[in-house]
């Protein structure tokens, strides 16, 4: 069952990915006064105004101090700035890092929110994501909970911008801004490495093998593929019209990929298994055991692990290749 929801929030939440996608702005209320005016003794407010993703005024009052996270990749983003210590609440899919399991979850986010255990952690913040959806993002606003709502990025110049955008909710902007240095460092330094690639391989990345004969693949517009060609190889499942779909064996047969990758793994499917299915034996990476397991919150989960995920694709297709920054 739980793979069948992760399938299910991939859909709703990254399919959603691949529109127009608003980067977190920032604004300040108007402090100018009327020149035919004299000043008034009313205070004008200086309260920092965020647009979040759907296209919201957010009001704060200084960096949140007590907030709530609706997502894992929210959490972990928090976390990665410095920000951990202000989550008092998170969902329960909120694992990484080990230290988010020690903060209250409010339960599942799939259905109706625990509305009485948000309001009962009192947050000036809480911070919802693509998996979580507008009607949520309502229920919690009736109750006069201030939410932002953060798209995915769909690229990492995006998740640079939105590393930067959590510090400053924050107050991290200084291991925010030190943190997106970093990532784009790293990423310019895997473009840097496989721009000497002249030969790229085909690559299989499963989803969900619960059905061998046509298994759940990521398509072409989502991280995943993003990932795989600046990893210096080719997604077959790029031919696919849904960003998330299904792909027959005759057609990963057809295209005969040089690498499968399980992103699956978690839930039971082994190397060995792969070479049993019908009508796979004989496939390339099977008769060359290049069949890797791969972590897929490392894709699946759009935040600062998107870029781990990046280097380790490029140890799995390019082993040759050295990094350097």
């Amino acid at each position: 069952m739980l793979r069948k929801i992760l399938i299910l929030t991939l859909l709703v939440g990254l399919i959603a990915a691949c529109a127009p996608q608003a980067t977190p702005t920032i604004d300040s209320a108007p402090t100018e006064i009327p020149a035919t005016e004299a000043p008034t003794e009313t205070p004008i407010s200086t309260e920092p105004t965020y647009v979040d993703g759907l296209g919201r005024e957010v009001y704060l009052v200084g960096p949140a101090q007590r907030i709530v996270t609706l997502a894992p990749s929210i959490t972990e983003l928090l976390f990665a700035v410095g920000a951990g210590d202000q989550i008092v609440g998170r969902d329960d899919f909120s694992d990484f890092p080990t230290e988010a399991l020690d903060i209250t979850s409010i339960g599942s986010t799939y259905g109706a929110l625990n509305t009485e255990a948000i309001l009962a952690l009192e947050p000036d913040l809480v911070l919802a994501a693509e998996v979580n959806t507008p009607e949520q993002v309502k229920a919690l606003e009736d109750l006069g909970i201030t939410v932002y709502y953060l798209k995915n990025p769909i690229t990492f110049a995006e998740l640079y911008d939105q590393v930067r955008w959590a510090g400053t909710i924050t107050g991290h902007e200084g291991e925010a801004n030190a943190l997106a240095d970093s990532l784009s460092a790293r990423v310019d330094a895997v473009t840097e490495a496989v721009s000497s690639v002249t030969e790229k391989p085909t690559v299989f990345y499963e989803l969900d093998g619960t059905d061998p004969s046509k298994p759940w693949t990521t398509g072409a517009g989502t991280f995943m593929d993003t990932m795989i060609t600046m990893a210096g190889g080719v997604n077959i499942g790029g031919v696919l019209s849904e960003p998330y779909a299904q792909i027959s064996v005759e057609e990963i047969v057809l295209q005969n990929p040089d690498f499968i990758i399980l992103g699956d793994a978690l839930y039971g499917v082994t190397i060995e298994s792969i070479g049993q299915r019908a009508g796979w034996a004989d496939l390339t990476a099977v008769k060359e055991n290049q069949i890797f397991v791969f972590d897929d919150n490392l894709a699946s989960r759009p935040g600062p692990r998107l870029v781990d995920g990046l280097e380790e694709l490029l140890k799995i297709l390019h082993p040759e290749l050295v990094v350097s920054q």
